[in-house]
């Protein structure tokens, strides 16, 4: 795989007659196609093929079709990141560079939903959903970390070098889906930037050898 073959698939169908996830997903490709703030409410409704009063049975109103947007984009994100990891050996550095791969592949296959995600982060704190959602992930790789540094996940190095991980990916991640990444004819080898950020955050801590 290379930096520009994403290889996570979007949705492209939905099951007939399950009106609020046919609304999510219209939604969904909404975002993607024209920004969070670049589409109406009788937009989607259109793209779902229900009616204009349909949305309203099941959402107070556009905000809370965002935030059902971003639940579903940060459930998917986290199966994304645990399937990555169960491919390989327990304890190992590529699980956790398998992760970090699968965070940057979503942001790369649905940028819409990455920046919508993180772009309503200020308000993130405020809704126990979201919350509860972003810890869920955060806590993937914060396992994983906890595992190969042979030490139990409540210790505080743990969380100090998972968030160093995730700051890494994570901006990468931006770069990515802003076009920053391949200046001057220079391509980003992403596996090994993964594994050069992941032994240089985690191996000077390691508890257990080699």
């Amino acid at each position: 795989m290379t930096a520009n073959e994403p290889s996570i698939g979007v949705k492209t169908s939905y099951h007939h007659g399950d009106l609020k996830a046919q609304l999510v997903e219209a939604v969904r490709q909404l975002v993607e196609e024209k920004g969070p703030d670049g589409f109406s409410v009788s937009e989607a409704s259109r793209r779902a093929g229900v009616s204009t009063a349909a949305p309203y049975k099941h959402f107070r109103d556009k905000s809370e079709i965002l935030k059902a947007v971003i639940i579903d984009g940060m459930e998917r994100l986290e199966q994304h990141m645990v399937e990555a990891a169960e491919a390989l050996p327990q304890g190992s550095l590529a699980r956790i560079d398998a992760i970090g791969q699968s965070y940057i592949d979503f942001a790369r296959a649905e940028p819409g939903v990455f920046r919508l995600v993180f772009g309503l982060a200020e308000d993130h704190d405020e809704d126990p959903d979201l919350m509860a959602r972003g810890q869920s992930c955060f806590e993937v790789i914060l396992a994983e970390v906890a595992a190969y540094l042979g030490v139990q996940p409540d210790d505080p190095v743990v969380f100090q070098r998972t968030y160093m991980l995730w700051t890494f990916v994570h901006g990468h991640s931006f770069l990515v889906i802003d076009g920053k990444t391949a200046k001057k004819g220079q391509v980003v080898d992403e596996a090994a930037y993964l594994a050069a950020v992941s032994r240089g955050v985690l191996d000077s801590v390691r508890a257990v050898p080699d």
